[in-house]
């Protein structure tokens, strides 16, 4: 069954998303991530359709997102040894602060560097590749009512008129009833509507297209400012780093009452002191409900180490380096016993 709070049917449509992508169109290779964005945005799903070819060749450099310092590093290395200066594109902020971004680079294996006549030098290990196809930004919201329209309408108009994304949908659930037809026109026409049906768990065919999305890409094979394909390739990197299950690093999976629970091929975190899906907000130390694991727990007859919650982590980290090798690999069907 759905989950009640939105954050439940948030990570019910990654799932989705991951499974079925792209809804109403063939098969396309694509990570999915949530709660990511910019200052003035932020998206709740993020699909990231990949070339599978060039995001293989990402994964060399890493699972560890490539923050917007190390990023002008390691896209603008050289092929051959360069004193950094020459090497890099004036960075807008001062040269001190690449010097750091260097050798942070070359402390995580992105490139090379070494100290020339008092001057540090530096050539890549590999170029870094043009993985990133098309972003898609998704809005949840399974309670279709009139207030939630108004307000999911103001910020896909937003979406639409800045073109960030190449597409925006909104995701709502129908089971039970349809949604008020006269909620969805209050929709742009640009942005698609996704109609789920979670009632059964989460599948390929959890969901139809009740409208489908215009292409907010620039026309005409023009290509956005390199202001924007920056951002663009920073949220990427952020959503390859982060993905959808790092719901955990938020919670409290250490807690004793903290369990996953299949939703068909879906896992998502229950709480079973409240037997509810819990937000991240209710899942901390600060709740009355919360029981750390026992000492021993953690030391003793658990067959993985560091207790139950470490469990809970290993589990995910596991699946989603499993998307990933999937991706890499075509962006196949995802495994049936994954979730």
């Amino acid at each position: 069954m759905t989950p009640d709070a939105e954050f439940g049917y948030e990570l019910l449509v990654c799932r989705y998303a991951e499974l079925a992508w792209h809804p109403s169109d063939d098969p396309r290779p694509a990570i999915v991530s949530r709660q990511l964005g910019t200052e003035d945005r932020r998206w709740d799903t993020v699909v990231i359709e990949v070339d599978p070819a060039a995001f293989a060749a990402r994964r060399a450099f890493g699972d560890r997102t490539i923050d917007s310092d190390l990023l002008h590093v390691v896209r603008h290395a050289p092929a051959e040894w360069a004193w950094y200066r020459d090497a890099l594109p004036h960075p807008g902020y001062p040269w001190r602060y690449v010097r750091q971004a260097v050798h942070r680079a070359a402390g995580r294996d992105l490139i090379e560097k070494r100290r020339r006549n008092n001057r540090i030098q530096l050539r890549r290990k590999r170029p870094y590749p043009d993985w990133v196809e098309r972003i898609v930004a998704v809005e949840n919201k399974p309670d279709l009512d009139r207030s939630a329209a108004d307000r999911l309408a103001d910020q896909l108009v937003h979406d639409v008129e800045t073109g960030l994304a190449d597409e925006a949908w909104l995701a709502t659930e129908t089971t039970g009833e349809c949604v008020e037809p006269a909620l969805l026109r209050e929709m742009p026409v640009e942005a698609g509507i996704l109609a789920t049906d979670f009632s059964a768990g989460v599948h390929a065919d959890a969901a139809d297209v009740a409208w489908h999305p215009s292409d907010l890409g620039p026309a005409g094979g023009e290509r956005r400012d390199p202001e924007t394909e920056t951002l663009r390739l920073e949220i990427a990197e952020r959503a390859y780093g982060k993905g959808w299950r790092s719901f955990a690093d938020t919670m409290r999976p250490d807690c004793r009452h903290f369990e996953l629970r299949r939703e068909d091929r879906a896992l998502v975190p229950y709480c079973a002191a409240k037997e509810k899906v819990p937000t991240g907000r209710e899942c901390s130390g600060s709740c009355p409900e919360f029981s750390p694991e026992p000492p021993q727990w953690r030391t003793k007859g658990w067959p993985i180490e560091g207790g139950p919650g470490k469990g809970v982590e290993l589990v995910l980290d596991r699946r989603r380096e499993r998307e990933r090798d999937r991706v890499a690999d075509g962006g196949g069907d995802s495994d049936g016993d994954d979730e």
